[in-house]
């Protein structure tokens, strides 16, 4: 029997998260299953950097990423399973997308709410003809895996034939399996993300602002900088692979603020994993997949307001004894739901049968 011939069609490389954890870190399990994967990814992380930098990515660059994705596209008969995260070519219309598809069963994986860039943009134009282009996709798909239920029943709604739900999740040979308990000579609350998802740190200005006038505490910022938040130290620690976990295992606490929109509804709480895998408890807005992680008073707390915000940070770092519990439960946690581990052989498969659709 011929090994399965998939060509997977990331957004980003290595230094975009949902990249890395929706579809790179997937690719061994694959490999070690006897598939063949091509990966591509229309935007690199030269160019995302650049984009970090100075905000916009640059119409040579964009035009050669999407030159070298429709390439690819054109040759698909090549492949016998088209693996995509979120959108092969974003912005364009449907019909030109679903031509280059065309022929071959394809796999759309989404951990973000893409499809409200179009549905709910403010231009009536993008509404009126980009609006339902993921729902058109989403209905021809042979697969839809979904990061979180709100992701999966748009793909439902929309018509696709099968809907699989698959968390995204960290890889445990990557984090510690716990930590003893710690004296802490600076008590850190941490925060991972990047430059774009920094501004929902603004939403806690007030609430962090308040609990440094009941206990000192640092505010660790990892992969962003330049946030005003004033009467809070902050440090800001760089952002890479390699030192990720041992900035995030250094911290008291873990955080997660979101607005209450529909965008963020489609968020997967990955962050929150990454804290709990490394035994952190966590406070999180009770918003989308938040809700599904956190197990409020076992795990850490699921918040609504600027007092909530206060009340469990403040609880949290008085309690060296809270914190481990809780730590330790969120680990659990990980290990049972939220792990590599358990996720690899399960999408390996997933793909394996909709290759047959």
């Amino acid at each position: 029997m011929s090994s399965l011939r998939v060509l997977s069609l990331a957004k980003y490389g290595r230094m975009g998260a949902s990249s890395r954890m929706r579809s790179i870190q997937y690719v061994p399990f694959a490999l070690s299953a006897g598939y063949q994967v091509t990966l591509n990814a229309l935007l690199s992380d030269e160019l995302l950097s650049k984009r970090y930098l100075t905000g916009r990515y640059g119409y040579l660059a964009l035009i050669h990423a999407y030159s070298e994705r429709i390439r690819l596209l054109i040759r698909r008969k090549n492949f016998d399973l088209i693996w995509i995260e979120k959108e092969a070519l974003p912005w364009w219309p449907e019909s030109v997308e679903a031509i280059l598809l065309s022929g071959v069963p394809y796999v759309l994986d989404y951990d973000d709410a893409v499809f409200h860039n179009y549905d709910i943009n403010g231009s009536w134009m993008v509404r009126k003809l980009l609006g339902s282009r993921l729902d058109k996709l989403m209905s021809k798909a042979a697969l839809v895996t979904a990061g979180n239920g709100y992701l999966a029943q748009r793909a439902i709604n929309a018509g696709a034939p099968w809907v699989e739900v698959v968390p995204t999740v960290v890889d445990l040979h990557r984090y510690p399996f716990g930590r003893s308990a710690k004296i802490f000579t600076t008590l850190r609350i941490a925060w991972i993300g990047s430059p774009s998802t920094a501004r929902y740190l603004h939403l806690l200005r007030e609430p962090l602002r308040q609990l440094s006038l009941k206990v000192p505490f640092a505010l660790r910022v990892i992969g962003a900088t330049d946030l005003h938040l004033p009467g809070v130290k902050v440090e800001y620690v760089p952002w890479t692979e390699d030192t990720e976990v041992d900035s995030i295992s250094s911290c008291a606490v873990g955080i997660m603020p979101l607005e209450d929109s529909p965008w963020e509804k489609g968020k997967c709480g990955y962050k929150l994993i990454q804290y709990m895998a490394c035994s952190l408890p966590v406070v999180a807005s009770a918003v989308g997949a938040n809700v599904e992680i956190v197990e409020d008073g076992k795990n850490g707390y699921l918040v609504r307001s600027t007092d909530e915000w206060v009340v469990a940070l403040h609880t949290l770092l008085e309690s060296p004894r809270l914190r481990a519990e809780m730590g330790k439960a969120g680990r659990a946690r990980v290990e049972e739901n939220y792990c590599l581990q358990k996720t690899g052989p399960r999408l390996v498969e997933l793909l394996r049968v909709a290759s047959k659709k």
